[in-house]
């Protein structure tokens, strides 16, 4: 395995967001004045999802979704204080930085709202490539981001891993034909990741480090 490019996914794999992103969600609709029972732990089983996807389960729909949307990046500030970066993160980063790999975010956030939180946790410095929910680009699971980030960073997909807590990243790694690494801490079990034939599957953040050193360039 010759890796040269990292992408990884935000929330449940860089950042512990959950209680923000359900805070903020509910406090929007409160804005609209929808009132909805909304239970904080079958909707952290579906961090990752497209907003309507999740309302869809919950048997609601938001008539007005991209003043939805403009309103809750706003709020979700209110409550970034609930969020913080994984254990090892940043010393992670770094450590792949200087070993010389390529290091692209791909989150299903908006690009505006993913540019904010990477510089709001002091990680811009490291990322070659921010890529956020962009118009004209589907989003995970499809390939499309993860090929159109390895299209910019001048490298093959087959010298790409993608990292994340979801089948979202990992089927969108699957999809373009890169390797494939499961995070077990986020915001989906162990099981089910492992039903997913990750390549590789690892418990903590710095584990990828010692994953990219032993296989890596």
């Amino acid at each position: 395995m010759n890796i040269k490019l990292l992408v990884f996914d935000l929330d449940g794999t860089l950042v512990s967001s959950h209680k923000t992103i359900y805070e903020a969600t509910i406090h929007t609709l409160k804005h609209f004045n929808i009132d909805v029972h909304m239970p904080e732990e079958k909707f952290y089983e579906m961090i990752g999802w497209h907003f309507e996807d999740i309302f869809n389960v919950f048997g609601f729909k938001v008539e007005n979704f991209e003043e939805f949307i403009n309103v809750y990046k706003t709020i979700y500030f209110d409550y970034i204080n609930y969020s913080h970066l994984y254990e090892g993160v940043e010393g992670t980063l770094n450590k792949l930085k200087e070993k010389g790999f390529l290091i692209s975010l791909l989150t299903t956030k908006g690009q505006d709202q993913a540019e904010k939180l990477i510089s709001y946790f002091g990680l811009t410095e490291k990322f070659d490539l921010i890529m956020g929910r962009r118009n004209g680009i589907k989003h995970k699971p499809s390939p499309e981001p993860l090929i159109k980030i390895c299209e910019e960073l001048k490298t093959n997909v087959e010298e790409t891993i993608i990292i994340g807590d979801t089948e979202l990243d990992i089927q969108c790694g699957k999809n373009a034909g890169s390797k494939t690494c499961a995070v077990t801490y986020g915001y989906r079990t162990k099981k089910s990741l492992e039903d997913l034939s990750p390549d590789f599957i690892i418990d903590n953040f710095d584990e990828i480090f010692l994953l990219m050193n032993n296989n890596g360039n």
